[in-house]
């Protein structure tokens, strides 16, 4: 029987994380999972997406734009698998890099389904059906999550798919509805959609994105309006019928009951934590109604010896997320100095066309909360390098606290947002304020000037509207 100081069960990125830390802190650690190194993200999700994304864009930009950049292109033809390809090539190509990593940092790897059967005990069935006994200090708990089904629906990966066998299909349909406006379901609308594809988006909350600030909704109904995607809000699915040939997905809502058909339904509602028949509740580990893992500010579980990091907890159901939780795990494990998340203000990002990124309050949330809000608007139209780039659509919302020039929240629909994120969320940590971004002088011509902008309209002296 092996014995460790940390034994991490999964090796997603908050899994993988948290043992390099561990081992970094020199505790004596393994990992252990059912199926790979770096989970579902390096896998099967944020990575080969961004992937196939990118092949995506220009498809669109050959397709729909040529003219507009002086492409004049006969015959086209789009390889929608080699794009595909491509995007596992990259995927594995991070894979190799994490099991160098565990190798360098001597991290143990145990591949097999682990189950805790006693106080600092886990075993681990492998492939073959043999089983192997480890005990450990500390678990950390880092299973995951999987995707959420509709009742009495099941996934046949021919014409209901969820997102694992959507992004490793090598063929594309020629219709598809798409159940969920959330990042999963806007993102493969604006792949599919991108090739040629007629995308439906069915979403029960009165709005695409229903989780981020009103105005981008709108701003990203509009973008998506103008790319030909039919957008059924406020709208609930009744039953999903697969045929041999199509599925038909039967709907209600504004327009009353209706029939959509189509070659395939993707089922993109949310996950559901990974946290059964893992003995845990064996245990004595606090487990809601919703499969999220009970854990303190720390990431300890209600049972001792037991952690628990990632989309399991249920705190915010992302990849950097569970990243920052398994650092700040390890770290209270070997109880040195660390810090306690605020999940409110991690960034979120949906990386569809455009891009969408945000953190913090809503200007509505902000308001709810008692604040007195001020808001600095700035659009992308006024920029130099998106209108270089040809991609201008969207803005950045920075929304403050009136008083003090506290930040609250931003909210971002444009070109590359995602990559401007980091500015404004360093800036809310280290306590700056508008005045401080409008001051740091940002090179032009650049995407990042809105930064600046938008926080010389909060100061009241906006310099390029």
């Amino acid at each position: 029987m092996a014995e460790y100081d940390v034994l991490v069960i999964g090796a997603g990125p908050g899994g993988y994380v948290c043992a390099i830390r561990a081992a970094q802190l020199g505790l004596r650690t393994a990992i252990v999972d059912r199926q790979w190194l770096g989970g579902v993200c390096l896998n099967v999700g944020c990575i080969p997406s961004k992937a196939l994304l990118k092949n995506a864009e220009v498809a669109h930009t050959l397709r729909e734009r040529g003219p507009e950049f002086g492409f004049e292109v006969e015959g086209l033809k789009l390889n929608y698998a080699t794009a595909v390809a491509r995007s596992r090539q990259v995927a594995d190509r991070l894979v190799k890099g994490v099991g160098f990593l565990m190798k360098k940092n001597k991290v143990d790897v145990h591949m097999g389904e682990a189950r805790v059967t006693g106080r600092g005990l886990v075993s681990v069935t492998k492939e073959d059906g043999s089983t192997e006994a480890h005990r450990a200090k500390n678990i950390v708990v880092a299973t995951g999550a999987s995707a959420a089904m509709i009742p009495n629906v099941k996934a046949d990966g021919e014409r209901v798919l969820t997102y694992l066998e959507a992004i490793l299909q090598d063929r594309l349909p020629k219709s598809v509805v798409i159940i969920g406006a959330g990042p999963i379901g806007l993102e493969f609308a604006t792949i599919w959609n991108s090739y040629g594809v007629e995308v439906t988006l069915v979403e029960m909350l009165p709005r695409i994105a229903p989780l981020e600030d009103e105005d981008v909704s709108r701003e990203l109904t509009k973008a998506f309006d103008k790319r030909g995607i039919k957008i059924l809000t406020g709208t609930k699915v009744e039953g999903i019928e697969a045929q041999k040939t199509k599925v038909n997905v039967k709907v209600s809502g504004g327009e009353g009951e209706q029939t959509l058909g189509a070659d395939q339904a993707l089922v993109a509602i949310g996950f559901t934590p990974n946290s059964r028949d893992l003995g845990l509740e064996e245990m004595g580990v606090t487990i809601d109604s919703r499969g999220n893992i009970g854990v303190d500010e720390r990431l300890a579980t209600s049972a001792e010896g037991v952690w628990a990091i990632g989309d399991v907890t249920g705190k915010l159901m992302l990849a950097h997320v569970a990243s920052a939780m398994g650092i700040v795990c390890a770290e209270n494990i070997s109880g040195v100095e660390t810090i306690t998340l605020d999940y409110p203000m991690m960034p979120r990002a949906i990386y569809s066309q455009p891009q969408v990124a945000s953190f913090g309050w809503t200007e509505a949330q902000a308001k709810e909360r008692g604040h007195e809000v001020k808001v600095g608007k700035f659009p992308f139209q006024a920029n130099g390098k998106a209108l270089g780039l040809g991609d201008y659509a969207g803005w950045i919302k920075l929304v403050t606290e009136a008083r003090y020039g506290e930040i609250l929240g931003a909210h971002l629909i444009g070109p590359e947002v995602t990559e401007l994120l980091p500015e404004l969320t360093l800036s809310q940590m280290m306590e700056l304020t508008p005045a401080e971004i409008a001051r740091n002088v940002h090179a032009h011509p650049t995407l990042g000037e809105v930064l600046m902008e938008a926080a010389h309209v909060v100061e009241g002296h906006a310099i390029h509207i």
